[in-house]
């Protein structure tokens, strides 16, 4: 959460795969990819951090509770995690797609535009797996909390509560079904906000409180 912070700041914000203006985006990242470059590494710390703390609170919740986690929440949030990083070389590709922009027009600039578009399009159906993954593999640990009460009990109400909104959201806009867009905003927003809440309270417990975990 805390490298999420400078990595919107460098130009690097996943809210922006969400607007298919092409041209725009890449000459925004062209204006500054120096920045953009810092923010794709810093992506890359943080989406390798996922991967390590996920070993780690396996590591300290011990058996039997490990065997839950091991089945569930290591595959999962280490899949999160690899997803994230496999997208970074997109997101370097769409750099160098930016500098070839700033110098084409006509036929070639539309044919950037495109590729560009195509590549958005596909992280950022990526990213709704990676909420999909988040959601499935933070549920046991969420239950696991507040089973074991070793953080007070409304930090894991609130994980599982954005872990079934964010799953939810995400497995419904994953099959592209019926369901009124509305609602599918509020459960994603809802899980949005709590899996930020949840994480940011959680890692301030266990960083300054964690000694009177049993």
């Amino acid at each position: 959460m805390v490298l999420n912070i400078p990595m919107g700041a460098l130009g690097k914000r996943v809210v922006e795969i969400s607007n298919y203006d092409s041209d725009a985006w890449l000459q925004k990242v062209n204006n500054n990819p120096n920045k953009y470059q810092i923010s794709i590494l810093l992506a890359l710390i943080e989406h390798v951090s996922v991967i390590a703390l996920t070993i780690m609170l396996f590591i300290v919740f011990g058996p039997p509770n490990n065997i839950i986690l091991g089945i569930v929440w290591i595959p999962f949030r280490t899949g999160e995690g690899l997803i994230q990083i496999y997208d970074e070389k997109n997101y370097w590709r769409l750099l160098n797609i930016a500098k070839k922009h700033s110098v084409t027009s006509g036929a070639e600039k539309k044919s950037l535009n495109d590729l560009s578009r195509n590549i958005l399009q596909s992280i950022k159906s990526r990213y709704k797996l990676v909420g999909f993954f988040w959601a499935i593999g933070t549920l046991p640990f969420s239950i696991l909390l507040v089973t074991y009460e070793v953080v007070p009990l409304i930090i894991g109400w609130i994980g599982i509560v954005a872990s079934i909104s964010l799953g939810f959201g995400n497995g419904i806009d994953l099959v592209k079904t019926n369901y009124k867009k509305r609602y599918l905003k509020v459960l994603l927003a809802i899980g949005g906000l709590g899996a930020i809440v949840f994480e940011v309270i959680l890692g301030g417990w266990l960083l300054f409180f964690s000694h009177i975990i049993p």
